[in-house]
């Protein structure tokens, strides 16, 4: 039971990671252009007009898709509670492989956002 409750807890990092950092991204956007933190793309870092509007995006995203994750990612646990460390491992690898799929499945609408607000400069349409 100790197995199934940890792989149950390590289900929900990547949702509150994506809740805790999309709040901040709506709240407190990184002030200066980097590539090292934030959303860091090509088309994000072209100025900080493009720099703010995606993190505002990519903020309300992750809150979103990471408020979704958390019951879609616990419910199909409660139907291995008191399986094989085997099974519940394998299941939550799978969780896992789907939360990072979604997570990074999200770069694809602010980018198309970006696209469809700003010119190739980062020039508000």
């Amino acid at each position: 039971m100790g197995f199934w409750v940890l792989m149950l807890f390590m289900n929900m990092l990547v949702p509150l990671t994506m809740i805790g950092f999309g709040v901040m991204f709506l709240h407190h956007i990184p002030n200066e252009l980097n590539m090292a933190f934030g959303y860091c793309t090509k088309m994000s870092t072209k100025n900080q007009d493009t720099w703010e509007f995606a993190h505002q995006y990519c903020g309300k995203l992750w809150v979103i898709c990471g408020l979704a994750l958390l019951p879609l990612s616990n419910v199909p646990m409660l139907f291995v509670i008191g399986q094989s460390e085997d099974v519940v491992g394998n299941l939550t690898g799978v969780i896992c492989i789907v939360q990072c799929v979604i997570l990074t499945g999200t770069i694809f609408p602010t980018e198309r956002a970006l696209r469809k607000n700003f010119d190739q400069n980062g020039i508000r349409r």
